[in-house]
């Protein structure tokens, strides 16, 4: 199976297993997420899915979601009072106690804001993004305001870091996020210790948001290599 179809399969399944009409639910960002934004439409077009309320984590998935015929919302809606009944997200890295490292499709912000807000949090990912420890792979986005970028970066490179502002592809000069922000894609040897290292990098002042996630995971599912999804329950 290749990995557009095993990335379907994942959002087939975490749509089927976990949302029920009447939820107040987050949608994430990326390329399994667009597929759990049609799922999530073809349901409601067979009216098996009724009176959901939808908030998104990027304007990606929001216009994904309108072109799909579905309205969204946002926290801030009354009715929503800053509380969904779940939110489901894809990873860029999960460790053996599902840490999470995020953020490299430039939505962690909201992305975090939405997960926080959630009262049950489901993660979907392909066996590639399983790690034995955070960072070994990847690099962690930090979003940062732009007075704060030499600042910024030199405290994380203080700390270990090899530190890289995010270069746009289309123009020259760095990626700016939908909140008028920077990304410092910071790649640390190794992240032993995501709660401490969340709560040091959030002290610095000019820092946004990590792209590190230590809340609780309630469900996730993983595609394997033979094509089969996996549910766990951390």
């Amino acid at each position: 199976m290749d990995k557009t179809q095993l990335k379907k399969s994942i959002a087939d399944k975490a749509v089927d297993t976990l949302i029920k009409s009447g939820m107040k639910i987050g949608l994430g960002t990326g390329s399994t997420a667009i597929h759990m934004v049609h799922r999530v439409a073809e349901l409601q077009r067979e009216g098996k899915l009724k009176s959901l309320t939808i908030v998104t984590t990027s304007l990606q998935t929001e216009l994904e979601c309108l072109s799909s015929g579905m309205a969204v919302t946002s926290l801030m809606n009354p009715q929503v009072d800053g509380r969904l009944d779940l939110t489901i997200d894809g990873a860029d890295e999960i460790d053996p106690r599902y840490r999470l490292i995020k953020g490299h499709g430039g939505a962690l912000l909201t992305e975090k804001i939405t997960a926080y807000a959630s009262t049950q949090f489901a993660v979907v990912a392909d066996y590639s993004k399983l790690v034995d420890c955070l960072g070994i792979k990847q690099s962690l986005p930090i979003e940062v305001v732009p007075a704060a970028l030499t600042v910024v970066g030199k405290t994380l490179r203080n700390m270990g870091a090899e530190v890289t502002m995010r270069p746009a592809t289309h123009f020259a000069g760095p990626v700016y996020t939908e909140r008028g922000n920077v990304l410092l894609d910071s790649k640390f040897e190794s992240i032993p210790d995501p709660v401490s290292l969340e709560k040091e990098i959030s002290t610095i002042p000019g820092v946004v948001e990590s792209g590190l996630f230590c809340r609780t995971v309630n469900h996730v599912f993983i595609g394997l290599e033979d094509g089969t999804v996996e549910h766990r329950h951390p």
